[in-house]
């Protein structure tokens, strides 16, 4: 007998299927990251209405870090093996740790987007851009920008606490698309991986300088 939209067994049945292809793609995603890209991929917490799943009442971060018993998974995973890894850590967010492969520039959406054009304008090398739900742009950029951002600045008279703009680098972790972020909605490509942008993201310096510029303007 079928379900009747609407009815009990109709909405527990939508939500499995639901659910389900939520774990394919999330499990497809990890692959994607782990054998195409190179990265590792972390298993983050989630959170609903300002609670963090982790189940910490004052939790630093809601829904934007690490589990702490989930197991990463590394680069080079397959699908087989990213499935059967996600498959432990149903509800997880996908996280990539920064330090190893990339560091990120985070900047405000706005600069970040003019920054974006202006540089692909100029024909610049760029590496892959997210935009997260609370406004920020992420720009992937060769590993020890993070040590590299405070003696740029200091160079070009610019003092980095005026300035909407920080680097992360290791021990830090981005959540990654299409993964919600802190309970406000997906991250987004902004500009997508590629092969060559993935295992080798450009130098930091001309993007410095001009998400600097921007940002001080």
């Amino acid at each position: 007998m079928g379900f009747t939209i609407g009815g009990t067994r109709g909405i527990s049945q939508i939500r499995v299927g639901s659910r389900r292809r939520e774990r394919a793609t999330e499990a497809t995603a990890v692959a994607e990251y782990t054998g195409l890209w190179g990265w590792a991929v972390i298993p983050g917490a989630r959170a609903v209405s300002g609670r963090c799943s982790c189940g910490k009442e004052r939790c630093g971060a809601p829904g934007a870090h690490p589990l702490g018993f989930a197991l990463e998974v590394p680069a080079g995973a397959t699908l087989d093996e990213a499935g059967k890894a996600w498959a432990d850590v149903p509800g997880a967010s996908l996280l990539l740790p920064v330090g190893r492969s990339f560091d990120i520039l985070d900047v405000a959406a706005p600069a970040g987007r003019r920054a974006l054009v202006r540089m692909e304008r100029m024909g610049l090398p760029l590496g892959p851009v997210t935009v997260t739900p609370d406004g920020r742009c992420q720009f992937f950029v060769a590993p020890g920008a993070a040590a590299e951002l405070p003696r740029l600045l200091y160079r070009m008279g610019w003092d980095d606490a005026d300035l909407d703009l920080r680097c992360l680098g290791s021990g830090d972790h981005i959540t990654a698309p299409p993964s919600d972020r802190g309970g406000l909605g997906p991250v987004r490509w902004l500009r997508p991986p590629s092969l060559d942008t993935a295992a080798a993201p450009p130098e930091a310096r001309l993007l410095l300088v001009t998400l600097a510029y921007i940002c001080h303007r």
